[in-house]
């Protein structure tokens, strides 16, 4: 039924994963589907905003993000399950949706939170895959 999940997750919140990597492994070997893990590191929105970090910001961003998912990936992901990784810098739903599409993604696995002060910034991307997402969308409540 599913043949490639992507699977969106916040590093930096472990609750946007805690649950949902155990759902999208089960998935994948129910299905035989490959995950395609995703993280977005969010745009500065102004760029006057973007003006006021180092040049090679971004850069050094993306790399450290890309190899603290890749030891993610590494140390939850069981060896019979296809998985890979990546790191995204941009607006987090936009992200989602724009990889889901150029993977050919069947499916995304995503957590949203119960509406909450801290999840503020959280519900709303989930909110927007939701409704914009061609794909199938499993979410996976916190």
């Amino acid at each position: 039924m599913y043949n490639s999940i992507l699977l969106p997750i916040d590093l930096n919140e472990p609750s946007s994963w805690e649950k949902s990597i155990p759902v999208a492994i089960d998935m994948a070997k129910t299905y035989g589907a490959r995950v395609r893990v995703l993280t977005v590191i969010p745009d500065y929105g102004k760029s006057i905003v973007g003006s006021y970090f180092p040049a090679d910001f971004s850069d050094k961003a993306l790399e450290d993000t890309t190899a603290a998912l890749t030891k993610l990936v590494a140390d939850t992901f069981p060896a019979d399950v296809s998985v890979e990784s990546t790191a995204r810098h941009g607006s987090v739903y936009k992200e989602v949706i724009e990889v889901a599409n150029s993977i050919g993604a069947d499916l995304i696995v995503l957590t949203s939170h119960r509406p909450a002060r801290s999840d503020y910034l959280l519900g709303p991307n989930a909110a927007r895959v939701v409704r914009h997402a061609k794909q199938s969308v499993f979410v996976v409540r916190a």
